[in-house]
């Protein structure tokens, strides 16, 4: 498809390729306004030959002096009405009839109206150089015209400097429409390179926030995953568990399973609404608030976690600042339970306003081989993660340390105002 900044015959813009360098194949076609300009053009020209002719041959004896040969007006009309139809090629050739044409510059009367429409599309069509070459050729001949064909009420001197008015002012015309034509363009590409631009960042914008949510559904879901593979392996080793240890793991599996399909059923609708540009995720919205919360959820299937919150004026916590940290935790638990089952689970909290938030989740490291129906990870998690703290401008360590325990560790910047 061709832009619209751009016509479908590139070389007939201002300063553009010649038709001889247009791709092979392809011929210029007029539009309707091409038709009417060409016409009119046309028809202009001809009535000034007719006009011409009819002029001379009923001038008074008087003038005769300004007359050629008799003979010479039906020539100069014949060559007047020949350059007339010429026009018609003016727009694919116009460097070529200017210069095929420029001999009647010397003498020719009739030629005249379509020698200056000839010249004047030269200058809106090519660049400057070949214009101003046409028009030093064109104050050349027209020295030679003022002598051959002097105006009876002017003198030499005089007629010489009415053509150079003219030919200044038919190149003062065509610049400017040439100047014009090239703004157009311009415009015309800006406008569609700005609109295509607000797509892009509108697209990229769609992309960034399903991708947000995708990671906030990653945490969420491999969180309750985890618990309900906790208890359906509880179930699986326990065939001795009276019925109502029975039932309750049985209940925390249907909440939880419900629970994550709710959340997914959530995101599904987000991801596939069109319009979903929201600067934050639609679900979850975890605070720092819903941290005990998580950490008894963990301790109701089992896992031995401990909460040391160090926090000065928690209250404060700015809300991206807490739903990072909530994440974090999210994250260690749920990896505590993966790979290193039965192990407990040490969650620190220190730092205030001005000093940055640090959060810690440690575990020891698990002893012995891979445990029977460990549930698999997909490795992206702390890769999740990892994206988080560094968008917030904090930073992320994880890793087994010196002791022999897994650390995950995040510092997170906390304004003091």
């Amino acid at each position: 498809m061709t832009s619209a900044a751009v016509p479908e015959y590139p070389w007939l813009l201002p300063g553009s390729l010649s038709v001889e360098q247009a791709p092979a194949g392809r011929r210029a076609r007029r539009t309707t306004r091409d038709w009417i300009v060409d016409t009119l053009c046309f028809l202009g020209s001809v009535g000034w030959v007719l006009l011409v002719t009819a002029d001379a041959q009923r001038a008074a004896p008087e003038f005769a002096v300004a007359l050629p040969e008799r003979w010479m007006i039906p020539a100069d009309a014949a060559l007047g009405l020949v350059t007339s139809v010429l026009l018609w090629w003016r727009r694919r050739w116009p460097v070529a009839l200017a210069v095929a044409t420029l001999p009647l510059t010397f003498f020719s009367m009739a030629a005249s109206i379509a020698l200056v429409i000839i010249y004047f599309t030269v200058v809106v069509h090519r660049p400057w150089p070949v214009a101003m070459l046409l028009t030093g050729a064109g104050l050349v001949t027209n020295l030679v015209f003022a002598r051959l064909r002097p105006d009876p009420t002017l003198s030499y001197w005089e007629t010489v400097v009415l053509g150079v008015i003219i030919s200044a002012a038919v190149l003062a015309w065509g610049m400017f429409v040439r100047a014009r034509r090239q703004l157009v363009v311009s415009l015309r590409e800006r406008a569609e390179r700005a609109e295509a631009e607000q797509q892009l960042r509108v697209t990229q914008a769609r992309q960034l926030e399903r991708n947000r949510i995708a990671r906030e559904m990653h945490d969420v879901l491999a969180h309750r995953i985890s618990l309900l593979s906790l208890h359906a392996g509880a179930l699986e080793f326990r065939p001795d568990a009276s019925p109502e240890e029975v039932g309750r793991a049985a209940g925390v599996i249907r909440s939880s399973a419900h629970a994550a399909l709710r959340d997914l059923r959530e995101v599904i609708g987000v991801l596939r609404a069109e319009n979903s540009l929201g600067g934050r995720p639609e679900r979850p919205q975890p605070t720092l608030d819903e941290l005990p919360a998580l950490v008894e959820e963990s301790r109701a299937v089992g896992v031995r976690v401990g909460l040391d919150d160090r926090l000065v004026e928690a209250g404060r916590v700015p809300e991206a600042v807490g739903r990072g940290v909530y994440r974090i935790v999210q994250e260690g638990l749920t990896n505590a339970r993966k790979h290193a089952p039965g192990t407990a689970v040490t969650v620190t909290l220190a730092g205030g306003p001005g000093k940055g938030l640090s959060v810690e989740v440690r575990n020891p490291w698990p002893v012995g081989g891979t445990a029977r129906g460990r549930i698999p990870g997909t490795g992206t998690g702390l890769v999740g993660i990892g994206e988080r703290v560094s968008l917030a401008g904090g930073r992320l360590e994880h890793g087994r340390d010196d002791t022999g325990d897994f650390r995950l560790a995040a510092w997170l910047p906390w304004p003091a105002s």
